[in-house]
């Protein structure tokens, strides 16, 4: 972390040996970072904040296995657990669910593979239990270490890929695309490695995987009419406000995905694959430049989301109040907002050619 304060709260993290202290230091970077909100560019904001994120992730994990460790359990093969969605991104907020699984290296026998099961369920329990203490909610749709669904070995992992690739409907296209954005923040990283081979191995030949990608990629909209006016909540408590989260940052992330899919890119960071988009001559530096500033602007909306504590979770409703919705910001965000939807028409083009 850049910052003095940041940097002294990060080393603490990386000794801190009880889940309370963890949790104190939760909180002292949260409101540390709430205060560099307006000071920091964004790009380097994110950079802090994922930074300590993947601290407390870390140490939250290396705590669960001594704990195990201590009660004579220790892991029986190498692993690593991949963090998914936003944390896969390196693009979490200050507030941030847990979107995770794991891998683990695949045991000898049928005696080994029911050990390490078992194993890395108890783990994962171990894990989640403890990034709730420190505010980190589980996710909604079950994307999650403890689901067995997301805690398998690297052949296991294959084989599930397998079937996705298979019988590509709609929910197993949106588990690839979950795949896509995977990160491996602890363990042996070669196993995401030697996933991610398998991955990008055969994928985009099976049109009918495509063409549900597309969908997925397309369901969000950028929230600007045809008449160029913003498309804002209608009713209830956020009347007037306006879904940053999915009606700007999750459609361009999508689209930003779709482009690095299909050129083979491994990046998880969607500022990162606009980069290497135009490496590979895929984007034009005028349009690279573009698209990063307009994403830039939506990580930095998605900052002033409405913040809430939750029984000591912290979450975010992805939406920005319309009290913040300032004219200057307004024409600021309908310029990004055009850009996006420049963005959805482009792959929704080049993507159709490959059905």
């Amino acid at each position: 972390m850049s910052d003095p304060v940041g940097a002294q709260l990060l080393s603490r993290i990386g000794t801190a040996d009880e889940v309370v202290t963890l949790r104190s230091l939760r909180d002292r970077i949260h409101e540390h970072m709430e205060g560099l909100l307006s000071e920091q560019p964004v790009e380097q904001f994110y950079t802090n904040l994922n930074e300590a994120h993947d601290a407390l992730i870390k140490r939250a994990i290396a705590l669960a296995e001594a704990n195990l460790a201590r009660m004579g359990n220790s892991p029986p093969v190498p692993y690593a657990y991949l963090l998914f969605g936003s944390g896969g991104r390196e693009e979490q907020t200050l507030s941030s669910d847990q979107d995770s699984g794991i891998v683990y290296a695949d045991p000898d026998d049928e005696s080994g593979r029911e050990a390490a099961a078992q194993y890395f369920s108890h783990l994962a329990q171990a894990i989640v239990e403890m990034l709730q203490q420190l505010g980190y909610p589980p996710c909604d749709g079950n994307v999650i270490s403890t689901n067995p669904e997301w805690c398998l070995s690297l052949t296991d992992w294959k084989n599930k890929l397998n079937e996705w690739f298979e019988e590509p409907d709609w929910e197993r296209v949106r588990y690839l695309l979950i795949v896509a954005d995977s990160r491996s923040i602890y363990g042996e990283g070669g196993l995401l490695q030697k996933l991610k081979d398998h991955f990008y191995s055969d994928m985009l030949d099976n049109p009918v995987i495509v063409r549900h990608m597309l969908n997925n990629t397309m369901r969000h909209k950028m929230l600007i009419g045809v008449f160029g006016q913003l498309l804002r909540e209608r009713y209830g408590e956020d009347a007037g406000s306006l879904d940053v989260k999915y009606g700007a940052y999750i459609p361009m992330v999508n689209a930003i995905r779709m482009m690095s899919i299909q050129s083979g890119l491994r990046e998880t960071s969607t500022l990162a694959r606009i980069h290497s988009l135009q490496l590979k001559g895929k984007l034009s530096a005028e349009e690279a430049s573009s698209y990063a500033k307009a994403f830039r602007l939506f990580m930095r909306l998605r900052l002033l989301a409405t913040e809430r504590n939750v029984d000591g979770m912290y979450t975010n409703n992805g939406k920005l109040s319309r009290r913040k919705l300032t004219k200057v910001l307004i024409e600021e965000l309908k310029h990004g907002l055009r850009t996006g939807k420049k963005l959805q028409r482009r792959v929704f083009k080049q993507t159709k050619v490959r059905v």
